[in-house]
């Protein structure tokens, strides 16, 4: 009866095994595979991005970032899309702020996955060009993707963070707000 799902970031079981590879088993997983199958709003965010890739709801993989250390900093991503729920109230091109926090955050897939995801214009956000632009090493500067329905969105920066002035930031909020009226 919810009109969206939404998979926090958080160092699910301490992310021991590989970030999300232990959380993808826990009981609730199978209701958020059949919410995603049936068109249902899945958003994960950081670590519920790791989860949904292990899951398999979401193509690739996300590894240890190319410094080989914990990044918690602010990003600058462009929207890439505006194909989707989540983007649908943005502006190609736009540029949004918001912190990131993770030590796995590098997106990688094989070259046949990476061109798919363009071709379908599947790459939502995508971290800014330059020496600060892409702190994780993501291919493609990828910093999130949606699913071939469109309905499930993973990303590595934290929107919820980014929600009101008094966290230094409210573009995080003009995500919530597209998802807003979907249903």
């Amino acid at each position: 009866k919810f009109d969206a799902i939404i998979i926090p970031g958080g160092f699910s079981y301490g992310d021991y095994l590989r970030t999300g590879a232990i959380a993808r088993f826990s009981p609730i997983m199978e209701s958020i595979i059949q919410e995603a199958k049936a068109g249902k709003p899945i958003f994960g965010i950081c670590n519920g991005f790791q989860i949904l890739i292990e899951s398999g709801l979401l193509p690739g993989a996300l590894i240890i970032n190319h410094a080989v250390r914990f990044l918690s900093q602010d990003v600058t991503l462009e929207v890439a899309t505006t194909d989707s729920i989540y983007t649908r109230s943005l502006k190609k091109g736009n540029r949004l702020t918001m912190p990131i926090a993770h030590k796995q955050g590098n997106y990688i897939a094989d070259e046949d996955t990476l061109k798919m995801l363009v071709d379908e214009d599947r790459v939502a956000f995508r971290y800014t060009k330059g020496k600060d632009g892409n702190p994780n090493g993501s291919k493609e500067r990828i910093a999130g993707i949606i699913n071939k329905k469109r309905n499930v969105l993973g990303m590595m920066p934290h929107p919820e963070r980014a929600s009101e002035a008094v966290l230094g930031s409210e573009d995080g909020l003009k995500i919530f707000k597209s998802m807003m009226g979907f249903a």
